[in-house]
């Protein structure tokens, strides 16, 4: 039973991150509230931090694993997601410095998009997604099988830190000719790949819980790498006192958010 009930929220856990936050972007962006997504990005940097600092990491710590590894795994995955960065701009030739949202699956969707290919960027922002989706997938389902609560925390993480890119994917596809329900189809379909990120991940480590650990750290350092090299650099920009302020507050916001989470689930 245990077992099943794991299965069971690790299935609706990315689902909610994967599929509801390309819906959520949607009904954002139809309710024209897209003005507030730098609003968003500070409660996503936010909340990725906190689940990185508060949950993943002390229960990667806590689960008795040498912390020289945990560390080094954690060191490994920063390197690994800014080389795959790297990567992903150098191949699309991304030279829009001031466009620039460092992730893979965004960089490809502006540098399509800025060089007027626009159906082979529609592709490639499906796909980016899809592969990010599946990473997603798989760190989420390491979360959940560590324990419920941390699952869900990792979840609602990833759910507001999807909900701007995609608002800003869907942007980007209902430009290739088609029309926005259409777009919200092909993102849907991308977004449940997170679910079979999951699946797989589940079938994998069920039995192997010791892996579970790095994986935790895995998923941290995505999560570091994501809020830091990503979103806050979005975010620094010269702003009035005010605004500054909203967007702290929004920043902390997101901090809450998680530690809500945990609080509801537990």
């Amino acid at each position: 039973m245990e077992v099943d009930l794991t299965l069971a929220a690790i299935i609706l856990g990315t689902l909610t991150c994967g599929v509801g936050s390309v819906f959520a972007a949607f009904v954002l962006t139809k309710a024209l509230l897209s003005r507030y997504q730098q609003h968003m990005l500070s409660l996503a940097a936010g909340a990725l931090l906190a689940t990185a600092f508060l949950h993943l990491l002390p229960e990667a710590f806590g689960s008795g694993a040498s912390p020289s590894h945990l560390f080094m795994t954690l060191l490994v995955g920063l390197i690994f997601f800014f080389l795959l960065d790297k990567a992903e701009l150098w191949h699309h030739g991304h030279e829009h410095g001031g466009h620039s949202h460092g992730h893979g699956h965004d960089a490809k969707a502006h540098a399509h998009a800025d060089s007027g290919d626009v159906k082979v960027g529609g592709w490639s922002v499906l796909l980016g997604d899809s592969v990010h989706a599946f990473g997603d997938g798989i760190m989420v389902a390491g979360a959940f099988m560590a324990d419920l609560n941390l699952g869900y925390a990792a979840s609602m993480a990833v759910l507001a830190h999807e909900i701007p890119h995609h608002m800003g994917d869907l942007t980007v596809l209902a430009n290739t000719g088609g029309v926005k329900n259409q777009a919200l189809l092909k993102l849907s379909l991308s977004g449940f790949v997170t679910t079979l990120g999951g699946l797989l991940a589940y079938a994998l480590l069920e039995g192997r819980e010791f892996w579970v650990p790095y994986m935790l750290s895995v998923a941290s350092s995505s999560y570091l790498y994501v809020a830091l090299a990503d979103l806050i650099p979005q975010l620094q920009k010269r702003l009035s006192a005010q605004a500054t302020v909203h967007q702290i507050l929004w920043l902390f916001s997101g901090m809450a958010l998680v530690n809500c989470t945990q609080i509801f689930f537990h």
